[in-house]
């Protein structure tokens, strides 16, 4: 298994509502826009609630700690990037703080480690896991990925 971030990863792309998740991200803080009226959580951010329609709104620190909600284990064909790691898990994440919400990403052993470094068996719709931040590729932005939580 590879140890190191592939470089031909895509990295995202943030737009302008997006931007404050990125900026957060690259502190190491996971955040997730809310409502400032009503309190919802919302995800993908945008700019009108679409629980009560206020245009007010904030960005909330949650904890980092979800479940796998669900999981995928892809294999070639793929992008070239990669084909070079597969098969590696993708996720969904359920967030603990916001159970409504879910973040896609890869379950790693560390931090910095490739997409593929956990061996796919040891992932279970329901496992708990935290987030941690680290480009998808060296330089690149960076993005939640997801550590098991022992226990």
């Amino acid at each position: 298994m590879t140890t190191e971030p592939s470089p031909g990863f895509l990295d995202p792309v943030p737009d302008e509502d997006g931007a404050p998740f990125w900026a957060y991200a690259a502190r190491g803080e996971l955040r997730v826009q809310a409502c400032a009226d009503c309190g919802e959580p919302r995800f993908p951010p945008r700019p009108c609630c679409p629980h009560c329609h206020s245009f007010s709104g904030e960005w909330r620190r949650m904890s980092g700690r979800g479940r796998i909600w669900s999981f995928v284990v892809p294999h070639p064909p793929l992008l070239p990037g990669y084909a070079e790691v597969a098969p590696y898990n993708a996720v969904l994440v359920e967030l603990a703080d916001a159970p409504r919400i879910r973040l896609a990403g890869n379950v790693v052993a560390t931090p910095g480690a490739a997409a593929n470094s956990v061996d796919p068996a040891r992932l279970r719709i329901g496992a708990a896991v935290r987030a941690v931040f680290a480009p998808a590729a060296p330089g690149g932005t960076p993005v939640p990925r997801w550590l098991l939580e022992r226990g």
